[in-house]
């Protein structure tokens, strides 16, 4: 699934290929990925317009026109590339926007879970992102903290709700969770104030060379280099990782350096 790195990486392809430029054409080759607007609308508020800015809030990406607004959202298996318009379309083309004689913008996305929407103005942005919490990679650590605090949820499942902390996927929470050895099933509203610091300091060194690899990379030292081989284990105390379910997803932990909430001499 897209998490902020991917669509952090998506703003800089819509950026590249289409900032500045005038969208020439629009064609929608599946209806099924729009929300709330059709396909002759589409075509009909973007069509002529520039693209004149781009901006991400947790896994939502947005196109600014000085007037309409196409907000992005990509799902489970959601993407966005820059393509020569002669290129043959793949299936998964779901909407094209020719910018320029040797650009267009592709939206391809297998399962179509999301999808793309139309503001109209300012208001319709504010709304439609009224459900999402502050964005992981610029929240400040007071904003985190007192978001944590009003939860009683697990930590992870509190960590990846986006009406919560926008942005964080399921890798991301494992790795963060790792790196400031704390359990995935730790209550969000026990952690110590030692605990809360440290979750946010790991969070932020997670988030930045993520976001440089436009991935959660699969690094030996990390815990997502290690989460899919065969027998995995731990790359800082070389315990076998566990596998669990927190909020629904499968959750990779370590037993041996990620300390209970009961645990005596917190590290």
């Amino acid at each position: 699934m897209p998490e902020l790195p991917d669509v952090e990486g998506f703003r800089n392809v819509l950026q590249s290929c289409a900032q500045g430029r005038v969208v020439r054409r629009v064609e929608v080759r599946d209806t099924g990925v729009l929300h709330g607007v059709g396909a002759r609308q589409l075509r009909e508020a973007l069509e002529g317009r520039r693209v004149t800015g781009t901006e991400r809030h947790g896994k939502w990406l947005l196109a600014r026109t000085g007037g309409p607004t196409l907000l992005l959202h990509f799902g489970m298996t959601g993407r966005l590339l820059c393509a020569h318009p002669d290129d043959p379309a793949e299936p998964h083309d779901r909407v094209l926007f020719t910018v320029a004689r040797d650009r267009q913008l592709r939206y391809r996305d297998q399962r179509k879970l999301q999808g793309l929407w139309l503001a109209h103005d300012e208001s319709d942005v504010v709304r439609l992102l009224a459900g999402q919490g502050p964005d992981a990679l610029t929240v400040d650590r007071a904003e985190f903290e007192a978001a944590l605090a009003s939860h009683r949820g697990r930590l992870k499942a509190v960590l990846i709700d986006q009406s919560v902390l926008a942005g964080l996927g399921n890798l991301l929470a494992d790795e963060i969770l790792w790196r400031a050895r704390l359990r995935p099933g730790t209550p969000a509203d026990a952690l110590t104030a030692p605990e809360s610091r440290r979750l946010y300091t790991e969070m932020r060194r997670t988030l930045r060379p993520a976001v440089a690899a436009g991935r959660v990379p699969p690094r030996d030292t990390w815990l997502t280099g290690h989460r899919d081989t065969p027998d995995p284990h731990c790359p800082r105390c070389h315990t076998a990782l566990r596998r669990t379910r927190v909020g629904g997803r499968t959750t990779v932990w370590c037993p041996g350096c990620q300390a209970a909430p009961s645990d005596t001499g917190r590290r």
